[in-house]
């Protein structure tokens, strides 16, 4: 990868982090949850997933690490988990990226129908593996590492699963749409950076 496409995409790779932090941060559902905790209804999982598609797994995970990591650290709520948050994401951007482009190849294909089967399939994957991963991390983290009692950590993982299946339906399909419309306009432009070179994912 050439300097001036590295610098195209570390831009592109800023500005999807600013998008997934102002998505979590001013557009989200806050429920309160017993002592003093909270889970939301939001969209910021759908920027981090977008970024992988656009910019390959690494790219788009660290978009998303850093943008909704930056936004847990602001709020008070959310603070105590941003480590947490900072893996997950990250996690979310190399799994989308790696059945996206290293089993589709969708960034060297031109068939309409075939990327956006592919970009729901890569979408459900990423976000599968966060429906999954947040809850039972969760509760590993705030038991083990936070030091809440058991049967606390238990009831928050059981709503937090909730919540993340919601947020995951939610971003499958915002991400369905706005991928698939972005992408034309993009390549159109110069804009749709290479991915899948260099262990780009």
């Amino acid at each position: 990868m050439n300097k001036e496409v590295r610098f195209k995409k570390l831009i592109q790779t800023a500005l999807l982090a600013a998008l997934c932090f102002v998505s979590f941060t001013y557009l989200q559902i806050k429920i309160p949850l017993p002592g003093g905790d909270a889970s939301s209804i939001h969209i910021g999982n759908a920027f981090c997933v977008l970024a992988a598609l656009l910019l390959g797994g690494w790219y788009g995970g660290v978009a998303g690490a850093v943008g909704m990591t930056i936004a847990d650290l602001i709020d008070p709520v959310y603070i105590t988990v941003a480590p947490k948050t900072f893996i997950l994401k990250l996690c979310i951007g190399l799994i989308t990226g790696l059945i996206a482009h290293r089993i589709a190849k969708i960034s060297e294909s031109n068939d309409k129908k075939y990327i956006f089967k592919w970009s729901i399939i890569a979408s459900i994957g990423g976000l599968a593996f966060n429906v999954v991963a947040d809850p039972v991390v969760g509760f590993f983290y705030k038991q083990y590492i936070l030091g809440q009692p058991q049967d606390a950590a238990v009831i928050l993982a059981k709503l937090s699963a909730v919540t993340t299946f919601v947020n995951a339906v939610i971003s499958v399909i915002l991400v369905a749409l706005i991928y698939n419309a972005v992408r034309p306009i993009l390549k159109k432009s110069g804009l749709l950076l290479p991915v899948g070179k260099n262990n780009d994912i």
